[in-house]
């Protein structure tokens, strides 16, 4: 169980337009996954830790955290993102 990043489809660019934004400055912080989240990043840097490794992404990334993860995250570079939960 881990995240997934890559570079997302027109479509789902599309789509992920219609998304709330999180915004969150530099930072690092725990956090768990009660539901899948997918998210588009708009602009930023992070990294999240999970117990077997450290999954980066940024910038234009499309990112699907699975429901039940438990990680850290480190934000490196304010980071701005579409996302979507379920």
């Amino acid at each position: 169980m881990k995240p997934k990043v890559r570079k997302p489809t027109k479509k789902e660019s599309q789509d992920a337009e219609s998304w709330p934004i999180w915004e969150k400055e530099e930072s690092e912080f725990p956090w768990e996954y009660f539901d899948q989240e997918t998210c588009l990043i708009l602009e930023g840097k992070a990294a999240v830790k999970t117990p077997d490794e450290t999954i980066e992404f940024g910038t234009g990334d499309y990112v699907v955290f699975p429901e039940g993860l438990k990680c850290t995250w480190e934000i490196k570079e304010r980071i701005r993102k579409h996302y979507k939960f379920g």
